[in-house]
């Protein structure tokens, strides 16, 4: 084959993938794959836009026996399943990189900062000094420090060690960023609130004007504006008239399932470690699974086949046990994805017996929670913006929970933390499971898996009330968003 007609051949199958034409896309990229071994590579990530995650893993893994010795093939197989959220398999790689080749910094800082977002802060330790043998001056090395004493509360050594980076002139624009945001973290520790603002829009205004995020940002949110709106102009009956077309009977069997979301820094993730320690729950941390699958079930359809549906449940119910490490057998499957409420049209139509848990904080801490993370996707957002994307969230849900025959239940963080037990054994119960011992020492258990999220440290110690009312402190931050915020204050009952 010439390189122009392999050339062209690639494209198709990307241009396919592109539009979700998947089961033609991965015929030709299975041809392709014969002809040409590192075709491997694509075939994978074409079966995880589909969905398809086991079938995904077992071509990585054709392509990763290949490619041993490789170190940037190993990042670029780790990034793979990283943004599908199997983060076990990711830390792997990016551990088998390092450890091919111990003097190179990238491998050895790729692997602590993936340590440092998912494990304990001694295992993220050891790898940061491991980056600091082969160059301490490492503007990522030194950040990574840094954030790590902010966790350890060390906070004095945390401030200057930030302020030391701030002061030298970071030339990598996210590690500059990350340390204006951490440097804001610690002063809010430190009780020094008017300077933890000036530190974090100073850090935000350098990543603001290239964007343009003050003109017409709106613009912004035209695409959730839509989904929302799909979502909003379903019927009330819609559940019914979906349950007709796939009645119980019609469905495979699979065991049960739960869908926990709500606004982003809500508390989801310490509720879902709660569950998850109970030893009837299988729990998954922000899995893409359904954000590949949802797109494929069409929510304005009359009638889907029920061979449709049971495939993508079946498809599901398979790539969430590649994920989890096992299938999930006879446990309550836990999806735990934040700000995904407009994905229960298409999980419903797909598991109408799907239960469905929503996880409350107020929304004035809720805005400071989401404006103090270093996240870039909300990095250069206003408070203003940041309260704007609450609304749609929420408005989605505030009209989902209207549907006649929903299975559904909110939760407040506040009364989390107030009485874990007692709030953590009404949710326990609403999946249909009674409170089981271990879910006392859920952050014992937490240490055990990885956890992708700017609070691992807090899910993995006992509950703390210090986040509750938080807003209070940041009053004139919020002022602008206030107005906006207040009627979803009252309807949650945060007045």
């Amino acid at each position: 084959m010439s390189p122009l007609s392999l050339g062209r051949k690639f494209k198709k199958a990307r241009d396919l993938v592109r539009c979700g034409e998947f089961a033609e896309a991965l015929i030709l990229y299975q041809a392709l794959a014969r002809q040409f071994p590192h075709a491997l590579a694509e075939y994978g990530s074409a079966a995880a836009e589909s969905g398809d995650f086991a079938f995904a893993d077992r071509l990585w893994g054709r392509f990763r026996a290949r490619q041993r010795k490789d170190v940037r093939a190993l990042f670029w197989l780790a990034q793979q399943y990283g943004m599908v959220g199997l983060h076990t398999q990711a830390g792997a790689l990016y551990a088998e990189a390092a450890g091919t080749e111990a003097t190179n910094l990238e491998a050895q800082i790729n692997l602590a900062s993936f340590l440092a977002r998912t494990k304990s802060i001694e295992e993220a330790r050891a790898a940061v000094s491991r980056c600091r043998e082969l160059d301490a001056s490492s503007e990522w090395v030194r950040y990574l420090s840094a954030h790590l004493d902010r966790r350890e509360n060390k906070l004095a050594e945390a401030e200057r060690q930030c302020r030391e980076l701030i002061t030298s002139g970071v030339k990598l624009p996210q590690v500059r960023y990350s340390c204006f945001s951490e440097l804001a973290n610690v002063l809010d520790k430190m009780g020094r609130f008017d300077e933890a603002v000036a530190s974090l829009e100073e850090g935000k205004k350098s990543i603001r004007q290239p964007l343009s995020v003050a003109a017409d940002w709106r613009a912004w949110f035209k695409v959730p504006e839509e989904e929302v709106g799909r979502v909003k102009s379903l019927p009330k009956n819609i559940l019914e008239k979906w349950g007709k077309t796939f009645p119980p009977e019609a469905r495979v069997a699979v065991g049960p399932v739960a869908f926990l979301s709500g606004s982003s820094r809500s508390g989801t993730t310490l509720l879902e470690r709660i569950l998850d320690a109970h030893p009837a729950v299988a729990a998954c941390d922000e899995s893409m699974v359904f954000k590949k699958i949802g797109p494929r079930i069409d929510i304005s359809a009359d009638s889907i086949p029920a061979p449709t549906l049971n495939v993508m449940r079946e498809l599901y119910i398979n790539s969430m046990g590649v994920v989890l490490g096992t299938l999930p057998g006879g446990k309550t499957l836990l999806d735990k994805n934040p700000a995904r409420t407009v994905w229960l049209p298409a999980f419903l139509r797909t598991f109408p017996e799907l239960r469905v848990l929503i996880a409350l904080r107020d929304p004035r801490d809720v805005i400071i929670s989401l404006y103090f993370q270093d996240h870039p996707s909300t990095n250069p957002l206003t408070v203003e913006q940041l309260a704007y994307y609450y609304t749609l969230v929420m408005d989605c849900w505030l009209a989902v929970r209207e549907w006649d025959g929903l299975t559904w239940m909110e939760t407040k963080y506040e009364d989390v933390v107030v009485d874990p037990r007692k709030e953590g054994g009404r949710v326990t119960r609403f999946l249909g499971l009674e409170w089981h011992e271990n879910q006392e020492r859920f952050h014992e258990h937490n240490r055990e898996k990885p956890i992708l999220s700017n609070n691992y440290t807090d899910v993995t110690q006992p509950v703390y009330k210090r986040a509750v009312g938080r807003w209070r402190v940041y009053g004139k931050l919020l002022a602008p968003a206030l107005s906006m915020l207040g009627p979803y204050c009252k309807k949650f009952g945060y007045e």
